[in-house]
């Protein structure tokens, strides 16, 4: 006969071997990511020396089969970018290890810092060993502003088109297939509101890398950093 507990016994080293394994998987990932990107944290920061947002919550690729970048007509990806993937898409301020649901699609939300200047969607999605290639990426950030600031603009950059909003109101559009430039697409003149102000983006790609770069310009085109940026 059997031992009576060497069912328990087994079900424990099977759960200690997941464990182990879990953390490891977990260990490597952070490791890749590292060269990219840092974990966020509670902590406000403020743009880099020359205006650029690196701090972002990042949804894992959603799956958006392109063969080819061509078809990003202004009419393709107004449509991409506007369908509902998930409840709360334009309305939802996600947090860390939030999940949503895309179809057959379980995928996180992550709160990063980007060591970069430009956020490297496609490294994030490798580091974390999903798919690259025809993918929709989410993007969101909190700016945070001490008084009303008038006549900004939002600079963009990305690889390859994207759509951006400002306190869910339509501001920048990237179209057709282009690689990332720095300032490659000014918004119209805006005014950042007194305290929390939310910019949400999409960047679609079919083949090649996928990443983008923000930052706000004032009236005079100088790089606007009295503000400060957080998760929340």
């Amino acid at each position: 006969m059997k031992n009576p507990y060497y069912r328990v016994w087994l079900a424990i080293c099977f759960a200690t071997l997941m464990s182990v394994q879990g953390y490891a998987q977990n260990k490597e990932t952070a490791s890749r990511l590292a060269t990219y990107f840092s974990p966020g944290t509670t902590d406000v920061i403020s743009p880099d020396d020359d205006g650029f947002i690196r701090r972002w919550l990042l949804l894992e690729p959603i799956d958006k089969p392109n063969h080819s970048n061509t078809v990003f007509t202004d009419s393709y990806i107004r449509k991409a970018f506007t369908t509902e993937y998930f409840p709360g898409q334009f309305t939802v301020l996600p947090k860390d290890g939030d999940k949503v649901k895309v179809g057959k699609q379980e995928l996180t939300w992550h709160a990063l810092d980007s060591k970069l200047f430009n956020v490297k969607l496609f490294r994030f999605a490798s580091s974390l060993q999903k798919q690259i290639y025809g993918v929709l990426f989410w993007a969101v950030t909190v700016i945070n502003c001490p008084e009303d600031i008038p006549n900004v603009r939002i600079s963009v950059g990305s690889n390859s088109a994207s759509m951006w909003w400002l306190d869910g109101e339509e501001v920048v559009i990237l179209s057709g297939d282009r690689r990332m430039v720095k300032d490659d697409c000014l918004s119209k003149r805006l005014t950042l509101k007194k305290g929390k102000n939310i910019i949400r983006g999409a960047v679609i790609n079919g083949p090649g890398m996928s990443d983008f770069c923000i930052r706000l310009l004032d009236e005079k085109g100088a790089p606007v950093k009295n503000i400060t940026i957080s998760y929340k």
